[in-house]
Parts: C-alpha cells; sequence; structure tokens
C-alpha cells in the first residue's frame, strides 16, 4: 500500500508538481487573479492615481530635460568642473534661450497663427474652388458625382464638428482651467526635480535597489541602467532629429516663400515626434497652404518636403538614431496606435520609450527564465551546432 501510495506521489510530482509548464500556468494564473483582485478593489488606488496625475507632468518634463543635459554635466565633471557650477550654468543657459524665444519667436508664432486664423475662410474657398476646377475635368467625370457626394459629406461633417465644439466650449472651460492649473504647477515644480535630478540622479538606482533582497541587487541594477540606456538615447535622438527638422523646414519653406514658415517648421518639429507620421501630418497645413498659392508653389511646397524627408531618413536620422531601439517599423505603428488610443496624445509622444523600457524587462525576464528552466536547453544546443 504505501509502495503504491510512492508511486502515485512520484507520478503526480513528475507530472504536475515537477512540471515547467505548469508552474508558468500556475504563475500566470496567479498573476490573472492578482489583476482581478486590483480590479474589484481599483476605487483605493484613486488618491495614487490622483497624486500621480499631480507629479507626473513635472516629473516627464523633468526626464526628459535631464537625459538632455545629464551629458553635459557629465562631460564638464570628467574636465575638472563640479556639477553644481555647470548645472547652474545649464539653468542660466536655458533661462537666457527661452527668454530670448519668448522675446523674439513667440510674437513671431503669435502673429502668423492670428493672420491664418483671419485667412483660413478665405483659403477654404480658394481650395474649393481650386478642387471643383479639378474634378470638373472630363477625366474625373466618371466619378464626379461620387466625389461631390463625398465632399458634401465631408463639408457636412466638418460643420457638425464645429458645432459641436462651439457647445462644448463652455462645458469644458473648467477641464481648460485645471489643465492650465496643472501646467503652471508643473513649470513651477519642474525645475527643482530637474536640478535634484542632474545633481543626484547616478546615486537613485543603487538607492532604490537597497530595499531588495541582496540576490536580486545587481539583476535589477543592470535592468534599470539598460531601460536607462534606451530611454536615454531616445529622448536624446528625437529631439535632435525634431529639432533639426524643423530648422529645415523654416529654411525650406521660407526660400520658396511659402506664408508661416517659422509656424508650419516649428510645428513640423513638435509632430516629428511622433515616429513615421509626424512629418507626413506636417505636411498637410503646407499642402493646403501650396494649394492656395497655386500649382508652383504646391509643386514647391513636395520638393521641400522631398528633400527634407531624404536628408533627414538618409543622413540625420541614421547619425543621431542608429539602430538603438532595434523595434521593428510595424511594431512602432502599433505601439502608437494602442498608446494613442488609451493615453491621448502624451500615449503617442511616449509610448516608444515606455514600449523599450517595458521590453528590455521582458527580454531580462525571459532570458532568466530560460536559465532556470531546461525547456531550452535541447533549442541552444541546436543553434550552437548550427
Amino acid at each position: 500500500m504505501e509502495k503504491k501510495n510512492k508511486q502515485s506521489f512520484s507520478w503526480f510530482w513528475k507530472w504536475f508538481l515537477n512540471n515547467q509548464v505548469v508552474t508558468a500556468l500556475l504563475i500566470v494564473l496567479l498573476v490573472l487573479l492578482i489583476i482581478n483582485l486590483f480590479t474589484r478593489v481599483s476605487y483605493l488606488f484613486t488618491p495614487v492615481l490622483q497624486f500621480l496625475a499631480i507629479v507626473g507632468l513635472p516629473i516627464i518634463l523633468a526626464g526628459i530635460l535631464y537625459y538632455l543635459m545629464n551629458p553635459v554635466v557629465d562631460f564638464a565633471e570628467k574636465k575638472g568642473i563640479r556639477r553644481i557650477y555647470s548645472i547652474i550654468a545649464l539653468f542660466v543657459l536655458v533661462i537666457g534661450l527661452l527668454a530670448w524665444g519668448i522675446i523674439v519667436i513667440v510674437p513671431k508664432i503669435q502673429e502668423q497663427t492670428l493672420s491664418f486664423v483671419d485667412n483660413f475662410p478665405q483659403y477654404v474657398k480658394v481650395v474649393e474652388r481650386t478642387v471643383n476646377d479639378l474634378f470638373s475635368d472630363p477625366i474625373f467625370s466618371q466619378v464626379q458625382e461620387q466625389l461631390t457626394a463625398s465632399g458634401e459629406k465631408f463639408m457636412n461633417s466638418l460643420t457638425e464638428v464645429i458645432q459641436n465644439v462651439s457647445k462644448t466650449t463652455f462645458q469644458n472651460l473648467g477641464n481648460f482651467f485645471g489643465a492650465v492649473a496643472s501646467i503652471v504647477v508643473a513649470v513651477i515644480t519642474m525645475p527643482f526635480i530637474l536640478f535634484y535630478l542632474l545633481k543626484d540622479g547616478r546615486k537613485l538606482g543603487p538607492y532604490v535597489v537597497n530595499f531588495l533582497p541582496t540576490k536580486l541587487r545587481k539583476p535589477t541594477l543592470k535592468v534599470l541602467g539598460e531601460m536607462n540606456d534606451q530611454v536615454s538615447s531616445y529622448i536624446r535622438g528625437q529631439l535632435t532629429v525634431a529639432f533639426a527638422v524643423a530648422i529645415m523646414f523654416m529654411i525650406g519653406f521660407s526660400i520658396i516663400g511659402l506664408d508661416y514658415a517659422i509656424t508650419l517648421g516649428i510645428a513640423a518639429g513638435f509632430l516629428n515626434l511622433i515616429p513615421y507620421l509626424g512629418s507626413f501630418l506636417a505636411l498637410v497645413p503646407a499642402v493646403f497652404l501650396g494649394i492656395v498659392g497655386g500649382p508652383v508653389l504646391l509643386v514647391k511646397v513636395l520638393v521641400v518636403f522631398v528633400i527634407e524627408q531624404t536628408i533627414e531618413g538618409r543622413v540625420i536620422s541614421p547619425l543621431v538614431l542608429g539602430s538603438q531601439l532595434s523595434i521593428h517599423p510595424v511594431t512602432i505603428l502599433l505601439v502608437l496606435l494602442t498608446s494613442g488610443k488609451l493615453f491621448g496624445l502624451v500615449g503617442v509622444i511616449l509610448g516608444i520609450p515606455a514600449y523599450a523600457a517595458i521590453k528590455v524587462v521582458i527580454s531580462n525576464v525571459f532570458e532568466w527564465y530560460k536559465r532556470i528552466s531546461n525547456l531550452y536547453e535541447e533549442e541552444t544546443e541546436v543553434i550552437t551546432k548550427e
């Protein structure tokens, strides 16, 4: 009887208790149960989420500026300059640039934006007339009715959107003032967070891992270092490319005589922070103004766009970004669509670096699982023999 129980226990141990696949499935089941439990008591975390909503924006802004300014501070420290002095010098430089931008650039942008808003109804009439003249050509006679109907639907939809916006404007004033208040708080608190990040940011990782068990400290510090490298490289690279794109568009649009060149160039730089889609979004207002200016100006706008895309794709992006993230373009588009749907504009801008950081964590966890389990030894041997 005892022998039978022993055999039964051995069989149960072999197929269930000592089975890596069953263990992995049990871990997944426990994770799902924990997530389900958290969703049941999500109201307990509301104060935490509200706190994160308040401090999130200044921390994100401070983190972006930290990744831009920290290499300069590190370089100055290697040259024998104390960090505190280089940080103060950088703060003075940034404040000077902001003052210059407020005095010189902002009034120009405001002037061009107001002019565009004032002239927009006339621009719409010119574009409608141009499009109608184009579609009246005999070449489009077979599809003219469908195009006319599509145009009418589009204009009706645009009118409905404008009416809805005007109706909800007063309703959303509270949200607007709340957003302005959050921005003001972020602008006030961000410099203090940035200062201490530049001063003591290197000590943050070792300080955090001290709370972990001894065996986990070294691998956790390694993962944090890889995440920091990925995010810092991406942020510095994207901002550098965006700045170059803004300069190229401003110069190109100024040369061809396109109106609102400065505003369009700056908008193109900001939109370029959205990978792959940003440049094409920036082309829309430029093409709109090109149609208003006539066929020759439209061709010039397209030529400027082609030249900018060629220089950016062949020279600037490979030099600045390289292949640091090793993320497939299709994956980037899927991440952009998902993060944009979940978190809006912030998700579109921060989705890729967040994905890169999560990818580092998952890759390291998977490598650890391959080491402790015996499920991948045969595959490793086959790859080694090949």
